[in-house]
């Protein structure tokens, strides 16, 4: 075993990585995999935080379940697209799947002790077991340190993307995908007839149905918070029982507030309005406004399918409020996952504002990908958006997006099929379409810069000159 030992490695061939969770251990395995010198710098056990129990690698501190196994749900299109590509943590939890019905889940401590053991036994990975209060001056580096980074390493980040943009609780809303809401019995207005188009699609409850909306959530089953985490929550950001709790009102004078917001079936305000706000530029999900919550997910399903227009909602996620350290990528990174101010530096994991066990070693496979590319000065193209990588890349890196809340792999951040026809099509059909999509697109990116082996391009938006530059 080697740990913090000195090495013969040549230092402009090489890649600190901070961090050893599932995006940190997938990327220092596909650096090395390519020939690239690692140095892994993984604090525990010299200092442990409030959520880990061993000092392992990949350790899961909370469900074992790497999603669903379920053909052509998101979670399996991008375990399709991570088998293609050669990932490592997704192929250790195959290799300790426990049964789980129709979910992926594994064993943890023989995955987390499988995955220490090999990145330990790996000739060009040097396993450091110290805290790095700053990111790295020089050369490339990912950092990939999780929801509970370190206060030292926070306040250095901060210094290249500013306060601004660090973040310390989700507040995460439902969103809806847009075909299984009945606009019917919703209106679409903006408060006061404000901008040039109206953007918001309103939910008008009358007396009876905000007061059983208030009861429900009072009544609702809550996840009860981790030992690590504190109940302790921003005013603009409460969860919404948390609100309703204040008194019977105060919804109606808060997120769900009728004024300004005409009903053109009455002619007047409602009790009070739901907001659905759009969630990206296709129109094919949206965000229900304001309802972050504890609640727990058969509880949200159930209360909020009793709303109306959304009688057979299907949520491509559903709402959470707890404690995790994320950026507004929007503003802070590239497409490849490098920050804007400083593209030597790449970000991965729940760091970017990915959820989820798959996504987070998903991204820590890009982004190590990207750098192993860059420092072999190998011609590389930027994952296709029909893709549910590239699409999830795309989600969190566009500049265009303002409000920036963590998300996971669903079907609501691809592209909208093309090819459907004039007739509506049953989900079932339609997810075996975009993961049909997905594949061919993958295969076809895969043959692509697998051809391409001389002058050295990078096609991306907004992704700048720099990305080609060895720090």
């Amino acid at each position: 075993m080697r740990q913090g030992q000195d090495s013969q490695k040549n230092r402009d061939n090489s890649v600190t990585v901070i961090g050893g969770g599932l995006a940190g251990s997938e990327a220092a395995y596909q650096l090395a995999k390519n020939g690239i010198s690692v140095d892994l710098y993984e604090m525990r056990p010299t200092r442990m935080t409030p959520a880990h129990k061993t000092s392992g690698c990949a350790e899961l501190v909370c469900s074992n379940s790497f999603g669903s196994e379920s053909a052509h749900s998101a979670s399996h299109i991008l375990k399709t697209e991570l088998e293609l590509l050669g990932a490592f943590v997704l192929k250790k939890a195959r290799e300790h799947k426990v049964p789980a019905g129709a979910s992926l889940a594994v064993d943890r401590e023989k995955f987390s002790a499988d995955i220490t053991s090999e990145l330990e036994a790996h000739p060009l990975i040097t396993i450091h077991r110290e805290e790095l209060n700053e990111i790295p001056k020089t050369g490339y580096v990912i950092l990939a340190t999780g929801p509970l980074t370190t206060e030292s390493l926070c306040a250095d980040l901060c210094k290249k993307i500013g306060t601004e943009s660090l973040y310390f609780y989700d507040a995460i809303s439902p969103i809806i995908s847009a075909e299984s809401i009945d606009f019917s019995q919703l209106f679409q207005a903006n408060r006061y007839d404000k901008g040039e188009t109206a953007d918001y699609w309103n939910i008008p409850l009358n007396k009876e149905q905000y007061e059983t909306l208030v009861n429900d959530l009072l009544r609702g089953d809550v996840v009860l918070p981790h030992a690590f985490e504190e109940e302790k929550y921003f005013e603009g950001c409460m969860p919404i029982e948390a609100i309703a709790a204040r008194g019977p009102q105060t919804l109606s004078f808060g997120p769900l507030k009728p004024v300004g917001l005409t009903d053109p079936k009455t002619g007047r305000w409602a009790h009070a309005v739901i907001q659905l706000r759009n969630e990206n530029k296709y129109g094919t999900a949206f965000n229900l406004v304001g309802f972050q919550t504890k609640l727990k997910y058969p509880e949200q399903a159930r209360i909020f399918k009793k709303l109306p227009g959304l009688e057979n909602a299907e949520f491509l996620r559903l709402g959470s409020m707890h404690r995790n350290t994320y950026i507004h990528s929007p503003s802070s990174l590239l497409p490849t996952l490098q920050l804007r101010a400083d593209p030597r530096v790449f970000v991965a994991g729940q760091l970017t504002g990915t959820e989820g066990y798959l996504e987070s070693s998903a991204t820590g496979f890009w982004a190590a990908w990207v750098a192993s590319h860059l420092i072999q000065a190998k011609p590389f193209e930027i994952l296709p958006v029909e893709t549910m990588l590239g699409s999830l890349l795309r989600w969190i890196t566009d500049p265009e997006r303002k409000n920036f809340q963590p998300i996971n792999s669903n079907m609501g951040v691809l592209p909208p099929l093309t090819d459907l026809g004039p007739k509506k099509v049953d989900k079932k059909t339609r997810n075996e379409k975009h993961a049909a999509r997905s594949q061919e697109s993958l295969l076809r990116w895969m043959d692509l810069f697998a051809s391409r082996r001389t002058n050295f391009q990078i096609h991306s938006v907004d992704c700048g000159a720099s990305l080609g530059q060895n720090p």
